[in-house]
């Protein structure tokens, strides 16, 4: 168990590190596709300088979420040897589709645009951009269906302790991925929205290039509006649906131990996960019936039934997922995205005065700190989901202690944990460094530009 607990810890911190630059990466390439058309629609050069400026640091992020995704590949085969025997068969197509087609897609169209301007006509380099923005979503979309058949399981046949697949059909119509994939896609024009909005910010009170960053600032928050709005509508019907396919991460994430009808939302609680209650809740009355059924009434499966149901399926266990972690990631999800819906608001508002927006420095000190809400919500979204699914690696199916590498020494998995958490502190240092150096100042003009491009795609 101590070796099971290591390799949880190791692939907790690879993948949440890695997921801080997946929603912002498929949302910039989108955002810098859009900036560039319009420059080739109007040939008003003010759009090129700003499809250049957060395009490189498009490419400083995509860079790093190429490293630190590919650590992760190599744990399913050394930490989690059981969980790669029993479904190989299905989770590896997926992979090699994403690595073969959409990645190898996307890095060539990249390096196309990079070293194309001023040498590709305008609409052959418009095309590359959005080919690799395409390709970005495409690369999201493969990994996803992965993980949706550890969420859902779908399409497999149980043969030899193996599950294989039966059907890749089944697999492309999981009810699972179809709304996972929106979730990702809008929370990476949320993040892309909000990081535009905060870096313009930052500048504002810096005084560097009003107009270039007024611009910027209200594209931001138009992409940043709208990709909120469209995240809480794709994400609450996401729960609507866990709440069928995965009862007992619904009821956790609401901390409700008791069935109910109609079903209370729980604000806030303090939770006896031993003692199976919550020994205090603020609650509003109905409220998760209105939720999920869209009236007053409705049944909501509450963790005690749901475990007793579990126990009659799979045997004796203990099916509880951690309630207060994921009741809280939940909540600070939810909170997080109702914020940035306001500052959303807020900050259309505020760019249709003709007041300078440099002007507001209190608002502008608020949004430039807004840049970490996307990704505090990612964060702890993607915790809930994964975290959710306990005790189970693949729902119903293999168990978190039955995948762990039974040869791989708790020894061994410390050593490079511990490295990992050191090189992902550098590369998180670099990752600072170069978003401030090339973020935090006057853009460049179109002529530094092209003087400077060797030097950022050779880093690339």
């Amino acid at each position: 168990m101590e070796a099971l607990s290591l390799a949880r810890a190791q692939f907790a911190v690879t993948t949440i590190y890695h997921f801080l630059f997946v929603p912002l990466t498929i949302g910039l390439s989108f955002l810098v596709a859009v900036l560039e058309s319009v420059y080739v629609k109007t040939g008003d050069e003010k759009y090129k300088q700003m499809a250049k400026f957060w395009g490189k640091l498009f490419l400083i992020n995509f860079s790093m979420g190429v490293v630190t995704g590919i650590v992760q590949e190599f744990q399913f085969g050394m930490n989690w040897s059981g969980y790669s025997r029993f479904v190989g068969d299905i989770f590896g197509a997926p992979l090699a589709i994403e690595a073969l087609v959409a990645f190898f897609i996307e890095s060539t169209f990249l390096g196309v645009w990079i070293f194309g301007w001023e040498k590709l006509s305008k609409k052959v380099h418009l095309l590359s951009i959005w080919l690799a923005a395409i390709a970005t979503s495409l690369s999201a979309f493969w990994i996803l269906l992965a993980n949706s058949f550890m969420q859902n399981p779908v399409g497999y046949a149980l043969r030899n302790g193996r599950a294989e697949m039966e059907s890749f059909t089944a697999l492309l119509t999981n009810g699972h991925l179809w709304w996972q994939f929106p979730h990702v896609l809008t929370a990476g024009l949320t993040t892309a929205g909000f990081f535009i909005v905060g870096v313009s910010a930052i500048n504002l009170l810096k005084k560097n290039n009003n107009p270039f960053f007024e611009k910027s600032f209200k594209f931001g928050a138009v992409a940043g509006l709208v990709g909120v709005v469209l995240v809480i509508f794709v994400g609450h019907g996401q729960m609507v649906s866990i709440k069928d396919e995965q009862p007992m991460k619904a009821a956790a994430a609401e901390a409700l131990w008791e069935t109910a009808d109609p079903a209370p939302f729980t604000i806030v609680a303090t939770i006896d996960q031993e003692g199976r209650k919550n020994t205090s809740a603020v609650e509003l009355p109905g409220m998760l019936s209105m939720l999920y059924y869209l009236k007053p009434s409705g049944e909501v499966l509450g963790i005690n039934d749901v475990q007793a149901q579990m126990e009659a399926k799979y045997g004796p266990g203990d099916y509880i997922p951690p309630v207060a972690v994921l009741f809280w990631s939940f909540r600070v999800m939810v909170g997080a995205g109702c914020l940035m819906l306001l500052l959303g608001i807020i900050a259309v508002i505020i760019s249709r005065k003709s007041k300078p927006l440099y002007d507001y420095n209190k608002l502008m000190v608020v949004f430039a700190l807004s840049l970490g809400l996307p990704f505090l919500a990612n964060t702890f979204g993607w915790i809930m989901a994964e975290m959710g699914r306990y005790p189970w690696l693949v729902y119903g199916l293999q168990k978190l202690e039955d995948g762990v590498s039974t040869v791989t020494g708790s020894g061994s998995v410390l050593i490079s944990l511990v490295g990992f958490i050191l090189i992902y502190t550098a590369l998180a240092i670099a990752e600072i460094f170069l978003m401030v150096r090339h973020g935090i100042k006057n853009p460049v003009t179109d002529k530094e530009i092209v003087e400077n491009e060797k030097e950022a795609s050779l880093w690339t």
